[in-house]
Order: C-alpha cells, then sequence, then structure tokens
C-alpha cells in the first residue's frame, strides 16, 4: 500500500462512519505563538476540542502537513523525520473510548481496511496515578475486542497522558496501538511502549475526559472529545514491511533523484546513506514549507531561521556526497513538489517560489561554506593538540559572526574530529550579538490563542480591524500574511511593498479607534464558503477552507472568514496603539501594537 492509498481509505473508512472531511491546514500556526510550526495533527483543531462548534461537525476526519524541530540532529537514521503527514479522526462531544477503540480496531484489522493480523497488535493505556484513575474503561474494551492482557500495557503520564494547550483546561488519558515486528522481547518487562524496537506506534486515541483547574485538580468534563492521530510515513512502513521510513515508496523517488545528482548508489556506505537520508528529509520539509500559502522565507529569527537550517544543513551532506558547485536542491525539490501535488495542490501553485528561493538561499550557502570550512581547517592543528579536545565557544562564536557559518554546522565538523564545542561558551557571546537575544526571545511565547482568554481575544478582533483599516489607507492588496498574539500584544503581517508614512499609520489607527468607539456587535453566521464569497467576505491566505465556514461581520465594518475567537462588542477593548513598523519580508511589512 502507498501513501496515498493510505491516506484515501482513511478518510473513505471514516466517512463511511458518519465523519466529515475537513482539510489541514498551513504548516505555519495562525494566532498561535507558542510553536514555530503545526506540530501535530490535532494542533489547528484545538480551539474545536476547547469547545468551539466547528462548522462542519462534530464527527471530522482530516490529513495534516506536519513539522516538528526538536529531532533535526537524529534525522539521518531510519526513522526520524522534521516533516511528516498525519492522518486523524475527532469527536466532539459525539462518540467517546469504546466508540474510538472500536473504529481504530476495524480499520486496522478489517480485511476490506488494512487487514492487520490481530495479533500484531499491542496498546498501551493509562495506569492512574494519585489524581486520576486507571483507565480501566479502555483496557475493557481492548479486551472485548480480542487483545489479550499480556499485550495491554499500562504506562504513566509521560506515555499515556495527554496534558492541557495551557496549565489549565481540557485533558486525559490516551491509548496508544503499536506494531509487533516479531522480535525477541529484551526482557520479562518487554510489551508495547518498549523502545526495543520490537514494538512500533502506529496510532493513538486521546480522550479529553477531565478539565484541570487552577487548584491542580481534575473535574470530569461535560463534554468529551476524541483527538487521534496515525502517521502515514510510520504506517506505510509497516504495511509493506519494510524496516525504515525511508525504504517506502514515499521516498524512492527523491533517492532516486539524490542518486542521479551526486552519482552515489544508496546502500553502499552507511555513512554516505545518513547524508542521502538527511538530504531527503530536509528538502521535503523545506520544500513544504517555501510551498505554503503563508510561507517563510530563510531567515535568522524564528520559523524562518529553521528553514534555513534544514536547508544549509542539506547543502552540506551534498557536497560530502561529492556534489560541489553546482545547485542541487532544486531538482529534487521538483521531485517532491510533482509527488505530492495531488494531495497539496498548494505546491504545484507554489513551484517557482519554492525553485527561486532554494536556489537563491544555496547559492549564498555555498560561499559561506567555503569560507566557512577553510577557516576551520586553519584552526584545526591548534584545536587537536587539546588535551581535552574542546573548541571553545568564542571561536565556534567567531566563525558564525564573521562568516555566517551555522554553529550546529561547525558541532558536526567539530564532532568529525572527535572534539566537542563549547556550547555554553557560544550561547553567552550569541546572546550579546546585536539584536538576535531580543529577536529570538520574541519568537515563542505562553499563552496564545490556545487559552481563549479575554485579552487574547480582544487582540484577535483587532486583527479583523486592521486588516480593514490598512486595505482602506493602503489598497485591496494590503493581504493579511500572518500574525502572532500574545495576551500582551499583536504582531500582524500584510503585504506592501514600502514602509508606511507617519501620515498612513496615524490614518490607520484613527480608523482602528472609531471602530472600536463605535462598540460595533461582532456577529457569527455559519454558511457556504460560496455563500461568503457572495458576500465580500475576506477568505485569506489562499486557505483551504470546508464546504461550511464561520463568517464573522464586525458591524458594517468588516466580514471575514475566521475559526478564532472574538469580543461581542468592539467597545470592551480599549484603545488601540501602533507602536512599530516594519518590514517583515520581501514584499512584506510588520505592524507591533498594543490595546491599551
Amino acid at each position: 500500500m502507498n501513501a496515498q492509498e493510505l491516506r484515501s481509505l482513511y478518510v473513505e473508512f471514516f466517512k463511511s462512519h458518519d465523519h466529515a472531511q475537513i482539510q489541514g491546514k498551513s504548516l505555519i500556526p495562525e494566532n498561535d505563538p507558542t510553536v514555530l510550526f503545526t506540530t501535530a495533527g490535532m494542533h489547528p483543531l484545538v480551539p474545536y476540542l476547547l469547545g468551539e462548534p466547528h462548522p462542519a461537525g462534530n464527527r471530522l476526519v482530516d490529513y495534516q502537513k506536519c513539522i516538528r524541530t526538536g529531532d533535526i540532529e537524529s534525522v539521518g537514521d531510519s526513522s526520524h523525520l522534521t516533516f511528516f503527514e498525519m492522518l486523524g479522526n475527532w469527536s466532539l462531544g459525539d462518540y467517546f473510548k469504546e466508540g474510538a477503540i472500536r473504529m481504530s480496531f476495524e480499520f486496522l484489522t478489517s480485511p476490506k481496511w488494512l487487514g492487520i493480523p490481530p495479533e500484531k497488535l499491542g496498546v498501551t493505556v493509562f495506569e492512574g496515578d494519585e489524581t486520576v484513575p486507571r483507565d480501566d474503561e479502555s483496557a475493557r474494551v481492548w479486551k472485548l475486542l480480542g487483545i489479550p492482557e499480556n499485550r495491554i500495557k499500562y504506562l504513566g503520564r509521560e506515555d499515556n497522558w495527554w496534558g492541557p494547550a495551557g496549565t489549565t483546561g481540557p485533558c486525559g488519558p490516551d491509548s496508544e496501538m503499536f506494531y509487533d515486528f516479531g522480535k525477541e522481547p529484551c526482557g520479562p518487562d518487554c510489551g508495547p511502549g518498549c523502545g526495543c524496537g520490537k514494538w512500533l506506534e502506529i496510532w493513538n486515541d486521546v480522550f479529553m475526559q477531565y478539565n484541570k483547574t487552577a487548584d491542580g485538580t481534575y473535574e470530569p468534563l461535560a463534554r468529551t472529545c476524541v483527538d487521534t492521530g496515525m502517521g502515514i510515513e510510520r504506517t506505510v512502513t509497516i504495511l509493506n514491511g519494510k524496516k525504515s521510513v525511508y525504504d517506502t515508496e514515499i521516498f524512492a523517488p527523491i533517492i532516486a533523484s539524490i542518486e542521479k545528482a551526486s552519482g552515489y548508489t544508496y546502500g553502499s556506505d552507511p555513512e554516505k546513506d545518513k547524508s542521502v537520508r538527511i538530504i531527503c528529509d530536509h528538502v521535503r520539509a523545506s520544500t513544504f514549507v517555501l510551498g505554503d500559502p503563508k510561507a517563510v522565507s530563510p531567515s535568522n529569527v524564528g520559523a524562518g531561521y529553521v528553514l534555513r537550517r534544514l536547508i544549509r544543513r542539506a547543502v552540506r551532506h551534498g557536497r560530502k556526497l561529492g556534489i560541489e558547485d553546482r545547485l542541487v536542491l532544486s531538482p529534487i525539490a521538483e521531485v517532491v513538489v510533482d509527488m505530492f501535488k495531488g494531495p497539496y495542490p498548494e505546491l504545484s501553485d507554489n513551484r517557482a517560489k519554492i525553485i527561486a528561493e532554494l536556489d537563491t538561499e544555496e547559492q549564498k550557502f555555498l560561499e559561506t561554506l567555503k569560507n566557512g570550512e577553510h577557516e576551520f581547517e586553519k584552526l584545526l592543528p591548534n584545536l587537536l593538540k587539546d588535551p581535552k579536545k574542546i573548541m571553545s565557544g568564542r571561536l565556534a562564536f567567531k566563525l558564525y559572526d564573521t562568516y555566517g557559518f551555522p554553529i550546529e554546522l561547525t558541532d558536526e565538523l567539530a564532532s568529525e574530529q572527535g572534539l566537542t564545542v563549547n556550547r555554553a561558551e557560544f550561547d553567552e557571546a550569541f546572546k550579546k550579538h546585536q539584536e538576535l537575544s531580543r529577536a529570538g526571545g520574541d519568537q515563542i511565547f505562553k499563552g496564545g490563542l490556545l487559552d481563549h482568554s479575554e485579552e487574547t481575544t480582544k487582540y484577535h478582533t483587532a486583527t479583523h480591524l486592521l486588516q480593514k483599516a490598512l486595505q482602506i489607507v493602503l489598497g485591496d492588496h494590503a493581504a493579511q500574511k500572518g500574525s502572532n498574539i500574545t495576551a500582551e500584544r499583536m504582531r500582524f503581517d500584510f503585504s506592501h511593498g514600502a514602509p508606511l508614512t507617519a501620515e498612513e499609520l496615524r490614518k490607520v489607527e484613527a480608523i482602528v479607534n472609531e471602530q472600536i468607539k463605535r462598540d460595533l456587535p461582532v456577529t457569527m453566521t455559519v454558511m457556504s464558503l460560496e455563500d461568503a464569497r457572495k458576500l465580500g467576505a475576506m477568505a485569506l491566505f489562499g486557505e483551504k477552507y470546508e464546504s461550511q465556514v464561520k463568517v464573522y461581520a464586525i458591524g458594517d465594518f468588516s466580514t471575514e472568514v475566521c475559526g478564532g475567537p472574538h469580543v461581542e462588542h468592539t467597545g470592551t477593548m480599549g484603545t488601540f496603539k501602533i507602536q512599530k513598523e516594519q518590514s517583515s519580508s520581501s514584499g512584506v511589512r510588520r505592524i507591533r501594537a498594543i490595546l491599551e
């Protein structure tokens, strides 16, 4: 079974169980400053899991593109990925544990669907603790379905608990499904959830059963929800009897394009195979980020920095395969676009941009690499004389500051020579470097719209007023390109080719404050996307929308397709004040504002 067949089967199965298919969302989370990328299939659904009604109903199914950056250093082994796809089904106050588990078991084991032999499955459930009882209900359902006691493992919070989005809120136990590869157990306690390689997790059913209160107690929720996730790459690996995700059809054309560019045959040398896998993953991830409707460009801050790091790491491993002094990433990216343009048409729409951005960044980095590696080689003889085999953070920072050489690559070069870098010393120097500490600290905040607090709700509503005001002052081209909200301030990115004059900023501010002073009512109507367009509602980012959408009207001033929380009347918002206007990226400006 290939990835496209798995996507189709999954959606078909849950549609047959009365789920509405919804569209996956952007890789760049909207109005959530707690993360740089969409990290899981449930991420875009959080407002609905927290109680907001979804226009498509209470049973949903989708596939979602995701990026996790915590494991970048591990990419290159047989399983780690930065970009991956998640299949998900959702119950918003509808079915709960028994319904979710029975459907999971049917999809996994029925010959009509995946046909995995039940004896190859094991599960884990929450073992309970002093605050929440053991999840005997999930275990009971698994036993009724034929999973024997010895393949049901009770594990603690670290393994089988989904915490609230903030410090308080909905949370609960989960039940994870594992595939048995048939290896000998590593010991008497080996079972589902063991990390020895015998068991591989393929699906997770999360049961939002409790509300964690401010005093740390757990109250049963009146409206329980289910959130599930199945990784496409991992499941395809299992279904095809492969030992590595990179051995599946998902990666075969990408590997072939790397072989063509390098002349190296994958499987010939373990160290070079690692470089092939890194290029595979990093180019695929970079292609999806650059091809996203809310794409970021390579930069030294936030998501742009992660993108730059992925691209540059791929370039360096290309050089390890003998690819030097020529651009190699964009032809590989073309293969990725052609492979995934069916389920993700935005890749095809943005093909030219993907290629141009990759070529520009690769060309820049080739120069950086030459200079940085040359300087490292000059330092190496003295470094190797040090019996402690430690490279000072000061020297590593000089490579970064003077030659633009990333610390991650200095780490890799040093490691290849048996050296370690004093990262604490480097980090200290880095913090003092220009304004990067302030910019870096501005990337990730606690809170955001996941908590739907009063202040973040006000700021979210203010983005609607600001969007309309900018179009009145600058023209319809001034479309929102992204936003970032905390309880203290808002950042708003929009398309415009020049800095705003003091007079333009004064006009924008005045228009927003006029609407706040008018105390306009904010109303929401669920309607078809077609009707929303006829109404003239703004729908941003080239987003994929459901057939039924929420349309928010702020009096007679603004009408916009949106899913976030809003105030009931604008008069409660305070005074809007623009603090700063600056460039965000090429052709994109950024406004930072507060509500006083």
